[in-house]
């Protein structure tokens, strides 16, 4: 790959079903169509977002059970391939990254990406590895090159609980995919979405504790008693099983389908009355954004840290105490009831990926 100021690498886990991962195989594609040399570099290739990757960005595999366990292939890598820039996300495999680098003793600038609220994950965090990452973070994040978090509220929160400078840390919100005009693709139909079928309100997101789609349910069975509505939520996860009883317990299981993950959620966004981000915390909100740019008319809870930002507290759409299913219920039901709505497509255009990518390249240090 060479040492030259045009090739730059991107480390994350694998390409899972997350926003993550999307964004940096967006990232990768923007920047390699640019005219950089591009590595995308998994600890593990796998997963739905491989084939959304482009033929001009190459994909390493280092064939890792865990992205810790990778260090070693990734310090091998970066000896054979010194990349002039590499950019990692999520926080295990930050720590890496910059590990990595001290081992390898490279010139390769490091840049960390923090996409979530790392006091809140860390707490509510199962086992011992999420607390050792986190005190790795306090030793490793000082020694990066550039840090960058996707919102305000993450960078103020990184600053505070790992003890970095403010200033150190560049705010990027995070791109949304290109949304396509025509979302009529037969493969991605659903018959809840026909003509005079009842409205649908739309949740998007893994099923686990910080999504919690529970007081989604929990407020959706409020609404439904005054209007005639459903609710469809698009993920997986390991809450699956308690969601699907919830639902059962609350006599909703006609009006509730939670269909799974879904890798391109446009067709659904756009046809959907609603969209409700239900999270406890998040780093951006990325399905947020993208249900704007589809159209979507949304209801978010005031979470830390994003949702305000990108909805500017409150201009482009309704916000709520985070786990207030009244409050919920009033803004959804208040949502689908109004004639008119904020032209969302417009404050999606402020997320693009040609403007993320050029403020990417300029922490990378990157110029052709």
């Amino acid at each position: 790959m060479g040492n030259l100021n045009n090739s730059v690498a991107i480390f994350i886990p694998s390409l899972r079903g997350g926003g993550a991962e999307r964004v940096m195989v967006m990232l990768a594609n923007e920047f390699a169509s640019r005219g950089y040399e591009v590595d995308l570099v998994l600890a593990r290739a796998e997963g739905p977002y491989l084939s959304n990757v482009a033929e001009n960005v190459r994909v390493v595999d280092l064939g890792a059970s865990r992205v810790l366990t990778s260090l070693p292939r990734l310090v091998r890598y970066l000896r054979r391939e010194r990349p002039y820039a590499m950019l990692s996300a999520l926080n295990h495999a930050n720590v890496t990254a910059i590990l990595a680098k001290w081992i390898a003793r490279v010139s390769t600038r490091i840049v960390v990406s923090e996409r979530n609220n790392v006091s809140l994950s860390t707490q509510s965090a199962q086992g011992m590895m999420p607390r050792i990452v986190f005190r790795l973070m306090g030793w490793t994040y000082p020694h990066a090159d550039g840090i960058i978090a996707i919102s305000s509220g993450v960078a103020d929160d990184l600053a505070q609980a790992v003890g970095i400078a403010r200033e150190r840390i560049t705010v990027i919100y995070n791109p949304v995919m290109p949304v396509c005009e025509d979302h009529t693709e037969t493969s991605y139909a659903h018959p809840w979405f026909a003509p005079g079928s009842p409205p649908v309100i739309l949740g998007v997101g893994r099923l686990t504790e910080q999504k919690d789609f529970f007081s989604l349910i929990r407020a959706f069975a409020k609404v439904r008693i005054q209007y005639n509505c459903r609710l469809m939520i698009l993920g997986e996860g390991e809450l699956r099983e308690e969601l699907e009883d919830l639902v059962k317990s609350l006599g909703l299981d006609s009006d509730v389908a939670l269909p799974g993950f879904v890798e391109n959620p446009y067709f659904y966004m756009s046809r959907a009355a609603v969209f409700v981000l239900s999270s406890q915390w998040e780093g951006l909100a990325n399905v947020l954004i993208e249900a704007l740019a589809c159209g979507c008319p949304v209801v978010s809870t005031d979470c830390p840290s994003g949702p305000s930002e990108v909805l500017e507290n409150g201009k482009w759409g309704r916000l709520v105490p985070v786990g207030n299913v009244d409050a919920l219920a009033e803004a959804v039901l208040a949502t689908l009831t109004e004639d008119t709505h904020p032209d969302v497509v417009s404050r999606a255009r402020d997320f693009c990926v040609e403007q993320a990518a050029t403020r990417y390249l300029d922490v990378l240090g990157m110029c052709l």
